[in-house]
């Protein structure tokens, strides 16, 4: 039986080291397809590159370590049956249960390691890789602007355009600059149909280029004076060409592997997570205790208190507003109603910054419950890869490998609206962790079930059969 045991474990790492390292490679160069091109031709050496990449890298082996395990039990169990080696087992009073326990403890055993790297390497690396971007963009300005977005990056300027092109993407269409240089606001606009950046090397500024544009300014209280501004309130003019010059000396070339960001979700180990978890909540139930009692004192409410009464009521009307003439009436309702209208209004102002609030605190309780479940998702997916490739028999990297496409996309898919669904508080952040482990657990035990039964997937005939005899009694009747 060691020998066997022996044969099947090498059945199954020889697919499984085949396809990780494969879904890997596809995997890290899907991330590094997006930024290398930014980053490549920018004055960054060789090293710092390969440095990324292996941080890529390591962010990506949680994932591919599932799809490996999917991928591979199907074709090492589709293998077995294409070769007749089931029959063979069958015929020698070996069950499916004891055939493929060897590779189910394998199994086990590559869940507990993605659990480790989901825990300690995984973290580590983000925090690297994520950081060293963000350094990267810091270091060319030009990066760090996107097109259709408010940019901020740059001191002192928020800038906007609707496309970034050219051989160098330095090439602007349509852009809306707002210069906040002054300290003063959003006083100064200027808008262009084209724009260029351009840096010399070793120069601390980087100019802007504007072409075939407008410029408009807004004279403000602090920095003018009554009497400028009354002879001049606002200025505004057309330009063919005009051109800014941004200091950028705070974007150093040094400073490439500096780590200034670290409490995002996806850098932190569970120890963390659940510490900064217990945090944002005591945050979030003081924003909560404040503004509920805020609405109370805002309303009147600490009035309305039960106390004896002096005054003779016996003549007092119901409704109490029949109790006054018409033009109280008319002075209690306004008053209402201005107070109800204060109310909603600053309950409509604070809903934005209350949802960012919660789902803030979701991500972080997401990611804890997700980390514990795509580990656990590993003994999941075996238990409906394995039996698929008994049922199927058939090997190779065909059909085995559209089926566990097919598989861990709807698992993606089943994990990314959970992921959604917890953020906006639809559901607990557990469930939305859980939820796509959840949904093809059952899955797996039917077709585990069925696999060691020696049943298909789905058996037609006995569809058709049930199906007829209804048909036949519902005649008879």
């Amino acid at each position: 039986m060691k020998k066997l045991d022996i044969y099947i474990i090498k059945s199954f790492l020889k697919p499984f080291l085949a396809t990780f390292f494969v879904i890997l490679f596809v995997l890290v160069m899907q991330i590094i397809w997006v930024g290398f091109d930014e980053m490549s031709g920018k004055g960054i050496d060789v090293g710092f590159i390969l440095k990324f990449i292996g941080y890529t890298a390591l962010t990506v082996v949680p994932m591919a370590i599932p799809i490996g395990i999917l991928l591979s039990s199907i074709m090492a169990l589709g293998e077995f049956g294409e070769n007749y080696e089931f029959a063979a087992v069958k015929s020698a009073g070996i069950s499916l249960r004891r055939f493929i326990l060897p590779i189910m403890i394998l199994t086990v055993f590559l869940s507990g390691v993605n659990f480790l790297f989901l825990n300690y390497v995984f973290p580590h690396a983000t925090l690297k890789q994520k950081n060293m971007f963000n350094n990267v963009k810091k270091k060319q300005p030009a990066l760090a602007l996107i097109p259709g977005t408010f940019n901020t990056e740059i001191p002192g300027y928020t800038i906007k355009f609707d496309e970034k092109y050219g051989e160098d993407n330095n090439l602007l269409k349509n852009v809306q600059i707002a210069d906040l240089s002054s300290n003063f606001g959003k006083i100064k606009v200027i808008t262009a149909k084209e724009g260029e950046i351009t840096t010399e090397e070793g120069s601390k500024y980087m100019a802007l280029i504007l072409k075939d544009g407008n410029f408009y300014e807004e004279y403000n209280s602090k920095r003018d004076s009554k009497k400028d501004r009354q002879k001049m309130p606002a200025s505004k003019a057309t330009f063919e060409k005009y051109i800014i010059n941004i200091d950028i000396s705070s974007f150093s070339n040094e400073g490439l592997d500096d780590e200034k960001y670290k409490t995002h979700h996806q850098m932190m180990s569970l120890k963390q997570l659940k510490e900064q978890s217990d945090t944002l909540k005591i945050g979030y139930d003081t924003y909560q205790k404040n503004r509920t009692l805020s609405f109370f004192m805002a309303s009147g409410a600490q009035n309305l208190k039960i106390a004896t009464d002096t005054l003779n009521i016996s003549n007092l009307k119901f409704p109490i507003l029949d109790n006054f003439d018409l033009d109280k009436k008319i002075d209690v309702l306004d008053n209402a109603s201005q107070l109800i209208n204060r109310q909603v209004k600053s309950s409509n102002k604070s809903t934005k910054l209350f949802k960012n609030k919660r789902k803030y605190l979701n991500l972080y309780d997401h990611e804890f419950h997700n980390r514990i479940a795509f580990s656990f998702a590993c003994l999941v997916l075996f238990f409906i890869g394995a039996p698929l490739g008994s049922i199927i028999r058939k090997g190779g990297f065909g059909l085995p490998m559209v089926i566990a496409i097919v598989i861990f996309v709807v698992y993606f898919m089943i994990a990314q609206f959970g992921k959604n669904l917890a953020e906006e508080s639809a559901v607990s952040a557990s469930l939305g962790g859980w939820l796509s482990t959840l949904i093809l657990l059952p899955f797996g035990i039917i077709l585990t079930r069925r696999a060691a039964k020696d049943k298909g997937i789905f058996d037609i005939q006995n569809f058709f059969n049930s199906f007829t005899k209804k048909i036949r009694r519902k005649k008879t009747i």
